[in-house]
């Protein structure tokens, strides 16, 4: 018997899309006591697992000088949201790399919007194909 049968999955509308690479904004509830208050917890998404019920993602940032990771289940009650902070531009699934590197080293190129894979060229417009006119298109 699996996990995925027995667990109905919903995702959560305030999790945003992120790929590894991306720095992130994590809320999470932390119970105290009585009181419950969010945390939030932000930095660069170094790993993501999918696998159903225990989908997890990895988030690495420096406090103090020294290097932080959580890990955060996708699915669990206590994970708040999730906001985009800047988007990365990285070629690897997997950014372990990150935690041998510190300063300027460890930066991440961002990832622009407009690039070849949105229909838009370099200017942000929209690109025209080749043998129609600007006028043609508008129409």
């Amino acid at each position: 018997m699996e996990a995925r049968n027995l667990v109905s999955l919903e995702k959560n509308p305030k999790v945003q899309d992120f790929r590894p690479g991306d720095t992130v904004k994590v809320n999470v509830r932390i119970h105290e006591g009585d009181r419950v208050r969010t945390q939030a917890f932000q930095g660069v998404v170094i790993r993501q697992r999918a696998g159903g019920p225990s989908s997890s993602f990895t988030v690495r940032r420096i406090a103090s000088g020294i290097g932080v990771e959580r890990t955060f289940m996708v699915y669990s009650p206590t994970l708040e949201s999730v906001d985009v902070v800047r988007r990365g531009k990285v070629r690897r699934a997997k950014l372990y790399y990150l935690r041998g590197l510190s300063g300027k080293e460890s930066r991440i190129k961002e990832r622009l919007s407009h690039g070849p894979k949105s229909g838009k060229g370099a200017s942000g417009k929209p690109a025209i194909a080749k043998g129609t006119s600007p006028e043609a298109t508008r129409e």
